[in-house]
């Protein structure tokens, strides 16, 4: 018996084990596979809802395409002469431009004020820093309406009559009349309102990244904490989120259409370019061909715009190179 358990015992060691059973590699195991489960979804929706939709507006702007999308006669370039010789389009680039001169630096300034307070606050940061970026949750839409129906709505219970009421100054209808134009207060305050949060936690951002080395070197030289560490630390150390800041802010009000079209409603004065084009599609006259040549005259204006605005102050350039 012990010899024929000995002879079962060197068989089993000397048999191979039996080896373990090879995972299978089904879609989920390859790279390839997961990286197109992950962006195959995001890709066909920016293919169908962005591309299609660009590349057929450039498509229809070279045609006559009123009350329908479907093309009926090709008209070559004269949609895009009808856009550029339109007098309302035309004002509205003026009225962009306006526009962009207050609502581009005033939102840079509040959002890098804003990051500089709430970076230096020891006690409630986290509380701080939600209450200013929660207004970025608001819809476009809704804060055109509260600021139109209760703030500024221009009767003697709207909140701003009331406190300059106080003073002894009489009622503002804010955005009944383009003389004197008031609704700019209006515009500039909601859009201000609405978009500070966001860019001041860029600057959050870009503020904790600074060296502390820095600030520690300039007080061994004998900078003074506050104006000359700014102008001289802070500032420069955050020219690469201020170009970026401004180009986004810069794109934003090109694009901007929901305050514009929910405060002044059917005004004929101070539309930006989105609305006006918007009038020309799906106005009265549904001109698809002339709207999609405007659309793309704006997307060319954008494009050009944010290049030289980058240009100038050095978006991309390496740190090597300054």
């Amino acid at each position: 018996m012990s010899t024929t358990t000995a002879r079962k015992t060197a068989s089993s060691a000397s048999s191979p084990a039996p080896s373990g059973r090879r995972p299978r590699r089904g879609f989920a195991a390859s790279p390839t596979a997961n990286f197109w489960l992950f962006t195959g979804p995001f890709l066909i929706g920016l293919i169908v809802f962005v591309f299609v939709p660009i590349g057929w507006s450039i498509w229809l702007s070279f045609f006559e395409a009123r009350f329908t999308v479907t093309p009926s006669e090709f008209v070559g370039f004269d949609n895009y002469k009808q856009i550029l010789t339109d007098v309302d389009f035309r004002n509205s680039l003026v009225t962009f431009t306006v526009f962009a001169a207050f609502i581009v630096p005033l939102t840079w300034a509040v959002s890098l004020g804003l990051a500089l307070l709430v970076n230096r606050i020891r006690i409630a940061r986290a509380f701080f820093r939600s209450a200013f970026f929660l207004p970025t949750a608001v819809s476009y839409v809704a804060a055109s309406l509260i600021w139109k129906m209760s703030l500024f709505n221009g009767v003697r219970f709207g909140l701003a009559n009331t406190v300059i009421g106080w003073f002894g100054v009489d009622n503002i209808a804010w955005l009944a009349s383009p003389d004197p134009p008031w609704y700019w207060l209006v515009i500039v305050t909601v859009r201000l309102w609405l978009q500070s949060g966001f860019y001041m936690i860029l600057f959050i951002a870009a503020l904790q990244n600074i060296p502390k080395e820095l600030y520690e070197a300039a007080a061994l030289d004998g900078a003074k904490p506050g104006w000359q560490t700014f102008r001289y630390i802070t500032l420069p150390q955050l020219r690469a989120t201020s170009t970026a800041v401004i180009l986004l802010l810069l794109i934003a009000a090109y694009q901007a259409f929901d305050e514009f079209f929910n405060l002044l409603s059917k005004a004929t004065w101070g539309q930006p370019p989105l609305v006006e084009l918007y009038k020309m599609a799906l106005g009265e006259n549904q001109n698809y061909g002339v709207g999609s040549a405007g659309a793309v005259v704006l997307t060319v204006l954008i494009c050009v715009v944010t290049l030289i605005q980058g240009k100038i102050m050095g978006f991309g350039r390496g740190e090597e190179s300054k």
